[in-house]
This record gives structure tokens, sequence and C-alpha cells, in this order.
């Protein structure tokens, strides 16, 4: 079964994609900021990251830079954030996102771009 992180400090949030992608057969598991993340990536493998951007502790573009830097298998990104500037977009991608959704994010859509990037359960 394919293992996603999510990673947000709302929690309203996390159980919404938390929700999404387990109605679709995937393995979630949850961090409230990139402090948290790092320390379940660098543990445990997952198959890709649903990550925040403005989060305390570590925002996701801390997290993102961190965990590529790592020696360890890599697996995709989504970060998905309220901020729909082209400006966020590009620090995203240069952090090492795969992809960049504005919230909300439909279900549809989320499902659709998880299955581009890792495949189905």
């Amino acid at each position: 079964m394919k293992r996603i992180l999510i990673i947000d400090d709302a929690a309203t949030v996390r159980l919404y994609h938390r929700n999404i992608l387990e109605g679709a057969g995937y393995e979630v598991d949850e961090a409230v900021n990139g402090i948290e993340a790092l320390e379940k990536a660098l543990l445990t493998t997952f198959d890709m990251y649903i990550v925040d951007i403005n989060m305390p502790k570590l925002d996701g573009y801390g997290f993102l830079r961190e965990i590529r830097s790592q020696e360890i298998a890599q697996a995709p990104a989504i970060m998905v954030s309220t901020e729909a500037e082209t400006g966020d977009q590009q620090l995203a991608y240069g952090a090492g996102a795969n992809l960049y959704l504005v919230k909300p994010v439909k279900p549809d859509g989320l499902l659709t771009y998880v299955r581009l990037l890792i495949g189905g359960v």
C-alpha cells in the first residue's frame, strides 16, 4: 500500500486530505510542522509528501530543501497552499516540489495528481 505523509499545522486541513486519500485506499500519516515531518521521513519511507507552506518551526520550503538534501529515496511532493502568487510557486519548485496546488483542493483533483505522481494504491 502506498504511504503518504500530510504536513500541515491545521488539523482541519490534515483531516480533509486524510479522508480523501484514505477513501481512495492510501495509507496516511500526519505531521504538524516540517521538523516533525523530517523526523518521520528519516525513520520510515513514504511514497509522497503533501506539504503546506506556512507552518511553525520549519515551513514547507525548509522541509523540502532539507528532505531533498538527504541520502534517502526521494518521494514526490505536492505543495498545497493558500498562497496563489507566481513567486510562491517558483519558490516551491526551487525547494523541490513536484507540483503546486492552491487550497482548497477539490478531492478529484487531488486524487488525479496523486495517481499521476505515484500511481494507485
